[in-house]
């Protein structure tokens, strides 16, 4: 099985990236809760977790796991149904059900783990109908598979990480060769479609949103109408600008401070850039900023020199929810996108979030090692 792996092309580079991310957030999650050594003692636990899937997974051929591919997909869904069913509630007062419980695992939250799963089924799929991608029926196909996990998803409800699936999806069809006549079709009914909701929304007529999230979209487009639904992130941005050049220090006690003054919620996930931005400072900003665009760069540099185009669809997919999810959180704690809810990816507590981005990078490095040996 190893006979077919170049393991001088083990991209150190790739995991390396993710490490640092890991460490930083690590530092900046032991100050945003004060030193609590349960949350790094949990976040430690999925980071050596997410470690041993990944060495297992990188030395697993991924042409085997786009054998399994159905089982995949349906394991997605039925993690999905498992929350309506069985799931707890949480999520700072939006009454989202998102989460399950398991004997020895403990709490999870399944939707991270299908991001992954509709990557590799979504990457075989349309490997494998790659010369029909711009037919109709076989878009109406994909939409119909995408379609099952995004209204499960929405019923929790999570927005946020249904958004992030279809951007996902969007690039892997892109990818996979579309044309240019359907992206400017698509692009000519969204925009206004977009329009048509912010209008519906302030007259509280979206049947597909709740009331939470209807007020996030108005604390958005108008801030001075909504000024006391956009708190959150005023305090974010005042924290980020407190910071300055070199920030005031992890675990400081000044009390000039709004993580010190718990004018921050959820600073330990939704919003620890703000944490960053205030202990770390422009520098502690730049150094996370580039880190990502380092991943997402090794993400694509490998898709280019995979050997099929399954492989270059498995990159292209990691790279799209690393580089779009840290993109959406940077912009909510900066104000530049409404509120969403979405951790940073490596850097924000959350187990689930942390396993399920190392499975990806497991599948990404058995593709380095079985690419093609063309240097560019």
């Amino acid at each position: 099985m190893f006979s077919e792996y170049n393991f001088k092309n083990f991209n150190f580079r790739l995991l390396f990236y993710a490490l640092a991310l890991n460490a930083i957030g690590l530092l900046v999650i032991n100050s945003a809760v004060n030193g609590d050594r349960s949350y790094i003692n949990r976040q430690l636990i999925g980071l050596f977790g997410g470690l041993v899937i990944m060495l297992f997974l990188a030395l697993t051929d991924y042409h085997k796991l786009m054998r399994c591919t159905g089982v995949i997909y349906l394991g997605c869904v039925v993690i999905l149904l498992a929350i309506i069913v069985a799931g707890q509630f949480g999520g700072a007062g939006t009454g989202a059900r998102r989460w399950i419980t398991l004997p020895v695992i403990g709490r999870f939250q399944p939707s991270e783990f299908v991001k992954i799963g509709l990557i590799i089924f979504f990457s075989w799929f349309l490997q494998r109908n790659q010369e029909k991608i711009n037919n109709l029926r076989t878009l109406i196909i994909v939409g119909a598979f995408a379609a099952v996990p995004l209204l499960l998803i929405m019923k929790q409800p999570d927005l946020s990480t249904s958004i992030v699936i279809m951007f996902i999806i969007v690039c892997l069809i892109f990818v996979a060769g579309l044309s240019y006549k359907w992206i400017v079709g698509a692009a000519a009914v969204v925009i206004p479609g977009l329009a048509l909701t912010v209008f519906l929304a302030e007259r509280g007529a979206v049947p597909f949103l709740t009331g939470y999230q209807v007020n996030r979209i108005l604390a958005f487009v108008n801030p001075g109408k909504y000024a006391d639904l956009n708190v959150q992130q005023d305090n974010s941005k005042m924290a980020i600008g407190s910071g300055m050049l070199y920030g005031k220090g992890l675990l400081n006690e000044t009390a000039i401070s709004v993580k010190n003054g718990n004018f921050l919620s959820e600073e330990h996930t939704d919003f620890i850039f703000a944490v960053i931005g205030e202990e770390m400072g422009f520098v502690g900003c730049m150094l996370v900023l580039v880190l990502y665009l380092l991943f997402v760069f090794e993400c694509l540099r490998m898709a280019g020199r995979t050997r099929d185009l399954t492989g270059k669809l498995l990159c292209t997919g990691i790279a799209a929810l690393v580089g779009f999810q840290a993109f959406t959180n940077i912009a909510v704690a900066t104000g530049i996108f409404p509120n969403t809810g979405l951790p940073l990816p490596f850097i924000s507590y959350g187990v689930s979030s942390l396993v399920s981005l190392y499975i990806g990078i497991g599948v990404l490095l058995n593709v380095g090692l079985q690419q093609n040996k063309l240097e560019f």
